[in-house]
């Protein structure tokens, strides 16, 4: 594939607000999770939760959008001068040919939660509750669209964990052909009862923070976040990282378990390499989907040595920020591209001792050194499965 550049990108997690508030935690290996006291959650665990986002309020003219997740979104775009790179695109090619993915696994769900807990005696919901605008899966992207003034085409990707992903695969394909000149990709996703119930009865959740790819690691630290990147044809962007290629699969193994040996973990990966032209031994650094989970990080280990043997540094970034659901996908992008551009490959934050049955190559300190490709897995449940390959075009 031609390669597509990342001409600007953003990120807003519980390590604060921008890509600067990231890349210095990175740094300093300081993590955003912290103690679960989000509303009244009876759950033990921790949670990275983004500051003052409840004291945040959406736009006025988008004010029917207001809820948890599109305060976040809104916090996405304005980070990092996002909205301004945008505008500036909507000027070069026009606000019809700019289009917009967002992925997301629950969107406002919250705001349902809440309406229901305010039903009458008749178990009708609060008359200010706006399922359209907030809850559903559209609203995040709708909410984008209009707020950066934008007319071309937009959708919304919910695959779990993986959905924002596998918007740089269709924002690809839609540039290339010829659908739009840009794309707006993104992801979003906001602490909320679902998740934070729904994993807790997986029994998937840890009781301190997450310690990835650890001999002892015993679950996920939820996190919430928002991450933003436009997207453009390589040769109009001087010295941006670049998306070379992606690989996607289903392997459709369980609803919630990855296949055990990392079949559709391996297959993805593999489609990412052979669409990108790039061979496993090219690839600098893996940032993994590394949830800190016994089956998945079994799963990735299986699947990542399969194809990089013991040598290529690897490391998941959600003891960092937590796993961000939807919105993982963006996130670990925009840290990926902040190692592409600082020659920086972090470590796994919190793991002490690495399995001893993993072959992979987990890095437990961080490494300065350069990176010019670097591969980042997002693995959600169903087995909707994305590998990205990000770097730099070959001179």
């Amino acid at each position: 594939m031609r390669p597509i550049a990342i001409s600007h990108y953003s990120v807003v997690n519980a390590l604060g607000r921008g890509t600067m508030s990231t890349l210095e935690a990175l740094r300093s290996s300081h993590s955003g999770l912290s103690p679960c006291d989000f509303m009244d959650a009876e759950i033990d665990t921790y949670i990275g939760r983004v500051d003052g986002l409840e004291e945040e309020q959406v736009v006025a003219r988008l004010k029917e959008f207001d809820c948890r997740n599109n305060r976040l979104a809104m916090l996405g775009l304005a980070a990092d001068g996002f909205e301004s790179a945008v505008a500036s695109a909507r000027a070069r090619y026009g606000a019809h040919r700019i289009g917009v993915i967002i992925g997301t696994s629950t969107s406002g769900i919250l705001e349902t939660e809440l309406a229901y807990r305010q039903r009458d005696a008749s178990g009708r919901l609060p008359p200010h509750f706006n399922y359209r605008t907030t809850h559903e899966n559209y609203s995040v992207t709708d909410f984008v669209r209009r707020y950066l003034r934008l007319q071309g085409c937009a959708f919304t990707i919910s695959t779990a964990c993986s959905s924002s992903a596998k918007v740089f695969a269709s924002a690809s394909r839609m540039i290339e052909s010829g659908l739009c000149d840009a794309v707006v990709v993104g992801g979003v996703d906001s602490l909320c009862m679902t998740t934070l119930y729904g994993f807790s009865s997986l029994e998937i959740v840890a009781t301190t923070p997450c310690r990835p790819a650890d001999a002892e690691r015993s679950g996920i630290s939820i996190g919430e976040a928002a991450g933003f990147a436009l997207l453009e044809r390589a040769e109009t962007c001087d010295n941006a990282p670049c998306l070379l290629g992606y690989g996607e699969s289903s392997d459709a193994y369980h609803m919630s378990s990855p296949h055990p040996e990392g079949a559709g973990a391996r297959l993805a990966m593999l489609r990412a390499l052979q669409r990108s032209g790039v061979d496993p031994a090219q690839i600098d650094y893996i940032n993994l989907h590394g949830t800190a989970t016994r089956a998945n990080d079994r799963a990735e280990d299986i699947a990542v040595s399969s194809l990089f043997g013991s040598e290529t540094p690897c490391s998941s970034t959600k003891g960092w920020t937590g796993h961000t659901l939807g919105a993982a996908g963006i996130t670990e992008t925009a840290i990926v591209c902040l190692c592409l551009r600082e020659g920086l490959l972090p470590a796994s934050l919190n793991t002490v001792t690495v399995d001893p049955c993993f072959r992979m190559h987990v890095l437990l300190e961080n490494r300065n050194q350069p990176v010019r490709r670097a591969m980042s897995n997002s693995f959600g449940f169903g087995g909707n499965n994305v590998s990205l390959i990000l770097g730099y075009p070959a001179a």
